[in-house]
């Protein structure tokens, strides 16, 4: 893993605030990958009053304004409700087609080459919209976008737990099934609330899900202990981690993802934004890093937590006492960590290398 701790540390506190300036524009030109992303939590406050005007029966205020106020959440479970309330408002393929495109959109603007990002099909044909027609509506906004923004995206399909076994059948039905499976597919995941909803019973559908191809990133740790990441590493055969914010608390866990290269994907404000953990200075992104754990940093559904992919990146860089060197190989992590191919590794790696010696040269 790339070194991420204090010789790549910030100037004395004379030049902090022109340096935490600069380091804030080099994070917005600095070429990117996301690897912990969702579909329609990635819904800006634009998108979402847009949508909540074309289904004026939902409770989702059309006021950008006043969407600040409904995305401030008490708990997890809060943000679960509000969540499905978002998810309630994309009901017609055009509403899919629209909100993925937009998404790539904002991402290009934070120059995120790459994105994996995660899909809840179940969400959306349980509530009517035809499965073929889904596939097809993401399909075409991952082309357009990749041909008019260069932003190349890739999908996860994740099981909703709070839905339960009958979403995990249909999820890697859709994902399995050559007839529907879209072209941009490369993973399977598991989100939702974690407490009640144990890792070990969706065993068979990642067996399934993995015997097709399909690579293993579920969410574990984040509102429960390190327990439930061992159970998604044993018996779901987890290649990364969504969050895995507790990992911190198990030594063994921790010396365990760093020896096998097993990413946590960290999401810093959303995990305050729900409560998972108290404040940014009690993230344990810095223990992480000091087990040679492989960190990637993402922004999770970042309209709803007030952030974007660019913020994420300085609190990152702040809670690890990064310069910009240090926060390139950051980047490079998510690169290494992601399920591009070699080809595609290599051509952001480049580019994050090219810019970050642009940006030093004397």
């Amino acid at each position: 893993m790339s070194d991420q701790r204090s010789d790549h540390s910030a100037a004395p506190a004379a030049g902090q605030a022109r340096q935490t300036r600069d380091l804030h524009a080099f994070i917005a030109g600095l070429p990117k990958a996301e690897l912990h992303v969702h579909h329609v939590g990635s819904a800006s406050p634009r998108i979402v009053s847009e949508l909540a005007a074309r289904h004026s029966d939902s409770k989702v205020p059309t006021d950008p304004e006043a969407l600040v106020d409904y995305f401030s959440f008490t708990d997890f479970a809060h943000f679960i409700d509000v969540y499905l309330s978002v998810v309630d408002l994309i009901r017609t393929p055009e509403d899919v087609r629209l909100l993925t495109y937009e998404v790539a959109r904002d991402m290009a603007r934070q120059q995120v080459r790459y994105a994996e990002l995660t899909i809840t099909p179940f969400s959306s044909t349980r509530r009517g919209i035809d499965e073929r027609a889904f596939m097809d509506a993401i399909e075409d906004a991952r082309k357009a976008a990749e041909a008019d923004f260069g932003t190349v995206l890739r999908w996860c399909f994740d099981i909703p737990g709070e839905a339960g076994l009958v979403s995990a059948e249909e999820t890697v039905r859709m994902a399995t099934d050559d007839r529907l499976r879209p072209e941009g597919l490369v993973s399977f995941g598991l989100g939702g609330p974690e407490v009640g909803v144990p890792r070990p019973q969706f065993k068979p559908y990642f067996d399934r899900a993995i015997a097709a191809g399909l690579r293993s990133v579920p969410h574990a740790g984040e509102t429960t202990g390190p327990e439930t990441v061992w159970d998604a590493l044993n018996e779901l055969h987890a290649e990364r981690i969504g969050h895995g914010t507790s990992s911190a608390q198990d030594p063994k866990l921790l010396a365990h993802l760093a020896e096998h290269g097993i990413a946590l994907e960290v999401c810093p404000t959303s995990n305050i934004a729900t409560r998972a953990v108290r404040t940014l200075d009690e993230h344990p992104i810095k223990e992480f890093v000091r087990a040679g754990v492989l960190v990637t940093i993402n922004s999770d559904d970042p309209p709803m937590f007030g952030t974007d992919l660019n913020n994420e990146y300085a609190v990152a860089a702040r809670l690890l006492d990064l310069d910009e060197r240090g926060v390139a190989d950051l980047a490079k992590n998510a690169v290494r960590a992601s399920f591009l191919d070699p080809a595609g590794k290599a051509r952001i790696d480049d580019e994050i290398d090219t810019y970050t010696s642009a940006w030093l040269a004397p």
